[in-house]
């Protein structure tokens, strides 16, 4: 194994996090490293359950004075966003992530890091294996497939759980605490191709958007971000030319936004294309300006057999340029007043594949009214049967509602003044988290989320920072200390 994090502090954090990254973790690829925490719970000695889709609980009893506390349940997912940079060869089935520090912040090399949210799990075993710690009975939850739909969410057998205080690491910024996040829903539009021989009167074209920021549709969505696959479609729709379409693609998660598409075309003069293609492109970048510094564009020779019909043509890029991105509204506070900085409601246009003889659109809904949510999924659902593609939802999960003044939210304020003398701030946020869908199976359980500074979540530039993690886990720490004052 590397030891690339082996001298950092909280040590036993920071060396269960690199063990973890050395094992393939992307969604629906969990199997691995659930077993691998099966036998790290039974290895301590602690009750220790795997259900039937991979989900972890180990359970710790309390310690003496704490045995009259209500129970913890420390939570986060152990599944991670696969994207990697351009002229990465990293395989996530595969290999390890690899891991360097530059500065106070850990990175990984050109691919997601898996902080978020290999570090909830990280944080939770070392308490788990530390018998010098004071605490009431804990209950370490870790789930699968959080990141593509919240299936071990969904699964988790609740019943299985004491814990009246639900303790999520799965939030990144440090002092700010988030007690409720928007709902999702995640519908799936189908088209079956239609061909037609390619002419040998033309030539092929591959041009590409490349180098976005792209990051995650609910962090980074209110930002006015570029999405890829959308400039490629403007980029077609708006030239003077004729053109036979024979590939689209772009974006890789549902809950990321696509910061690479490309397209094929067949065109009579490839030169005069290019040269309008590149001033249609610097028209976008002044436009992406400041919010997409490294755009770029790049052209490769192709060759291609067949192209779409014209009608096929015509239905693909007329639904890729209907369907909306960004955020669709702000909230609104109690005085009327917009806040700019979290969206209500939001959609990511994020994956346009091809699976066989069909091309497959993944499409993101956030909203913290399921009013706001349904209506937007009815919408897309009656622009998909008037272009006659078919309509599923793939996944989607609840809001999880804001109620102030709880007592797990008076614990953590408590104790976040006492070590930092600060007030940290009170939260919702637009991207989605577990806890709504956990707390709708679980009556009177109360919940909170907390993390260490995290960035560029969902891309390859995603960063922890290693003075952060170390405070957020000196915070947990007091908190479960301070229970037995409540």
């Amino acid at each position: 194994m590397s030891n690339v994090l082996g001298h950092l502090e909280p040590k036993r954090v920071f060396e269960n996090f690199e063990a973890m990254n050395q094992i393939p973790r992307a969604s629906y690829h969990e199997e691995a490293v659930s077993n691998w925490l099966k036998e790290f719970g039974e290895k301590l000695g602690l009750e220790t359950i795997q259900d039937k889709v991979g989900n972890i609980i180990i359970k710790k009893p309390a310690t003496p004075g704490y045995e009259n506390c209500p129970a913890v349940i420390l939570q986060g997912h152990m599944d991670m966003v696969p994207v990697k940079g351009k002229g990465s060869n990293h395989n996530f089935d595969t290999d390890p992530i690899e891991m360097r520090i530059v500065d106070d912040m850990i990175y990984a090399n050109n691919t997601t890091l898996g902080a978020d949210n290999g570090i909830a799990i990280a944080m939770s075993l070392a308490i788990l294996e530390d018998n010098t710690l004071k605490h009431p009975a804990l209950e370490a939850v870790f789930t699968i497939n959080e990141e593509s739909g919240m299936d071990g969410a969904y699964a988790l057998d609740t019943s299985l759980l004491k814990g009246k205080y639900l303790l999520n690491i799965d939030s990144e910024e440090e002092g700010c605490f988030t007690i409720g996040c928007a709902g999702g829903k995640t519908p799936l539009l189908t088209l079956d191709k239609e061909y037609k021989e390619a002419c040998s009167c033309k030539k092929a074209l591959k041009f590409a958007v490349t180098d976005l920021l792209g990051g995650h549709s609910g962090q980074e969505i209110q930002l006015q971000r570029a999405n890829a696959t959308k400039l490629v479609v403007r980029m077609l729709t708006q030239l003077s030319v004729d053109f036979d379409l024979a590939d689209l693609t772009g974006g890789t998660m549902h809950n990321a936004i696509p910061n690479h598409a490309e397209a094929v075309i067949l065109v009579e003069d490839v030169d005069a294309v290019k040269a309008e293609l590149e001033a249609l492109y610097n028209k976008m970048r002044a436009e992406f300006a400041v919010s997409e510094p490294h755009m770029n564009l790049v052209f490769e020779d192709a060759s291609v057999e067949k192209v779409y019909t014209d009608e096929f043509k015509t239905k693909l890029l007329t639904l890729l340029t209907v369907l909306p991105h960004g955020v669709n509204s702000y909230t609104v506070n109690e005085d009327g007043t917009l806040d700019t900085s979290l969206p209500e409601s939001s959609t990511n246009m994020a994956i346009v594949e091809n699976v066989g003889d069909q091309v497959k659109v993944t499409f993101s809904i956030r909203s913290a009214k399921e009013t706001i949510k349904e209506e937007i999924a009815k919408r897309v659902e009656l622009l998909a049967a008037t272009l006659g593609c078919k309509f599923e939802i793939i996944a989607g999960y609840p809001a999880w509602e804001v109620i102030p003044h709880s007592t797990i939210e008076k614990i953590c304020t408590d104790s976040w003044v006492k070590i930092t003398g600060k007030t940290p701030a009170i939260i919702a946020i637009h991207a989605g988290l577990e806890c709504g869908l956990l707390l709708d199976k679980m009556e009177g359980v109360e919940a909170i989320s907390i993390g260490p500074d995290m960035f560029d979540v969902h891309s390859e530039k995603e960063h922890l920072s290693i003075p952060s993690t170390k405070n957020c886990y000196e915070f947990v720490l007091d908190v479960l200390e301070s229970m037995n004052q409540y």
